[in-house]
């Protein structure tokens, strides 16, 4: 397993009530289930619409990413708004 850092923006930030956390998963899906699991429904719901980054980065392999000490999780939700 490695050791990740999750950083989460927005609503996901609101929902989960902190900016990051460390967690340990091998693969993308592993700590996608683990921070739904630690943070509960209302995190799972941002997270359904939210876009996640590994490294800066959409993963190519998606969900089955396999993860790296170190790797950086970014979930960031859609985000609307501005001015008029």
């Amino acid at each position: 397993m490695a050791r990740v850092r999750l950083r989460l923006f927005a609503s996901a930030r609101d929902a989960a009530g902190r900016a990051d956390d460390e967690l340990e998963a091998s693969t993308l899906a592993e700590a996608l289930a683990a921070a739904r699991a630690a943070y509960g429904p209302a995190f799972s719901e941002v997270l359904d619409h939210a876009r996640v980054w590994v490294n800066g980065d959409e993963p190519p392999d998606g969900e089955s990413a396999v993860l790296a000490d170190g790797d950086e999780v970014a979930v960031v939700p859609p985000v609307s708004g501005g001015a008029r």
